[in-house]
């Protein structure tokens, strides 16, 4: 064991000093140690333990606790407001699901517990005095920048296929390479991720997503990334014979993703933006590729998807709406930016450019500076409008549908009165006054 500076929190320092009290082992574990050690600030704090439950039940006999998974071994424990994470030392059985164990055995000895675990950079220990047990050469793999397997790749990712997309993950996150025989068999054995819930796989894809080697991870294991979302294999080395792109489609995708801010929503929304293009690719009598239609294409594409993975709606509709607009070259004019704001809102403007640019930064460089300038324009002209507090949503208008209704309209009829009046007020052609809005409701009724 060696000793390592690593400042554990009090309240973790707590619920270690009580097992060890008690006559227990006791260290914190897995992904608090493996960032302490790169020099992260770690966020979870888990802890294992030789207590069994119903001795960790006894030790922790004061504190309010909650049985998160007694059955396996593990216990949240409740000090001073924050839940700590407590697991006895165990052994899998069998993995016939590819997912959890059948059945988990209880042990004593701390090497049968951390043997089980997915990578050796996850399998290191650390105890009150700081002494680091690294019993499958973690340190060292992280010193030479290598993900890999604690003992045999394959039967690691038989236990649980998720682990095969949680190697790219820490890949992205770290900018580690995944060691060659760890690399092969998640190759290999990435069909098992079939057996994974969409929702633990669509969790992995948004975590990975936001770190900061996304896209280099994305181009080496495309085929593990094609395994969980097929429909983007068809990008595969698909050549764009465009003036505007120096990259397949596949390979834009990716830089397109490392150009957007590490935001789930932005990130997901570049990795499915031109997702249809090999279904609207045509070339020209030049031979020049075009992908007409590709944007809305993608956004029912991308909805099919997303709605396979059990996304949210919000998060849903607000991607499809920005892959349905991300090719929308808006001219830098007040009506056309008044028009984008109220259809949509300034959140959504601030990211269409931020996506717009993202796709460009991954596109080749021609007319590229002058691409950038607009879009440049439009964020200036944005930011006069809203500083004008300006009326671009039917609650702001000056008349209500009641004062619609005085005039003699009713039911459909007073909505799309309304939707006129703002258009008018949108377009700057009549300003937001009730006397201007309903004398301009009377010129529409009379015409």
């Amino acid at each position: 064991m060696e000793n390592i500076e690593i400042k554990i929190p009090e309240n973790a320092r707590i619920a270690l000093e009580r097992l060890e009290k008690a006559g227990f082992e006791a260290w914190c574990v897995g992904g608090c140690v493996r960032d302490a050690v790169r020099g992260t600030a770690p966020h979870d704090w888990d802890i294992c333990t030789s207590a069994q439950p119903d001795e960790m039940l006894a030790v922790f006999r004061e504190f309010r606790t909650i049985p998160t998974g007694l059955k396996h071994g593990t216990l949240t424990v409740l000090i001073r407001g924050e839940q700590i994470e407590i697991t006895t030392y165990r052994c899998d059985g069998d993995y016939t699901d590819h997912r959890r164990p059948d059945s988990v055995k209880f042990v004593r000895d701390i090497k049968s517990d951390l043997e089980r675990r997915d990578f050796t950079m996850n399998a290191m220990c650390v105890d009150l005095r700081g002494n680091i047990l690294d019993l499958f050469g973690g340190r060292e793999d992280m010193k030479n920048r290598v993900i890999r397997c604690v003992g045999e790749p394959a039967k690691r990712f038989d236990e649980d296929a998720l682990r095969i997309f949680r190697a790219v993950r820490f890949a992205a996150k770290t900018g580690f390479e995944i060691e060659e025989n760890t690399a092969a068999a998640a190759l290999d054995m990435r069909g098992d991720l079939k057996n994974v819930s969409e929702e633990r796989l669509y969790s992995e894809l948004k975590a990975m997503l936001v770190q900061p080697y996304a896209g280099k991870v994305l181009r080496e294991y495309r085929e593990i990334i094609g395994t969980v979302i097929p429909e983007l294999t068809a990008c595969f080395d698909f050549a764009q014979n465009n003036p505007h792109h120096c990259y397949d489609v596949w390979e834009h995708i990716t830089r397109s993703v490392d150009n957007a801010p590490p935001d789930e929503t932005l990130r997901l929304t570049m990795l499915f933006h031109d997702i249809a293009k090999p279904k609207c690719f045509f070339a020209d009598e030049q031979g020049v590729s075009h992908f007409k239609g590709h944007p809305a294409e993608s956004a029912v594409m991308a909805d099919n998807i997303l709605r396979r993975l059990k996304s949210d709606n919000a998060s849903r509709e607000k991607i499809c709406a920005l892959i349905r607009e991300h090719d929308n070259r808006l001219p830098p004019l007040r009506k056309a930016v008044r028009r984008f704001l109220s259809k949509y809102d300034s959140e959504f403007f601030a990211d269409w450019l931020t996506i717009r640019r993202a796709d460009t930064l991954a596109q080749s460089d021609y007319f590229r500076k002058e691409k950038l300038e607009e879009l440049d324009a439009l964020e200036r002209l944005c930011a006069e409008i809203l500083a004008e507090d300006p009326c671009l949503k039917l609650g702001k208008m000056a008349v209500r549908g009641e004062d619609i209704a005085a005039l003699g309209l009713k039911g459909r009829e007073i909505g799309q009165m309304l939707g006129d009046l703002l258009l008018l007020v949108v377009d700057e052609r009549i300003p937001n006054e009730r006397q201007a809005l309903l004398s301009a409701a009377e010129r529409i009724m009379n015409q």
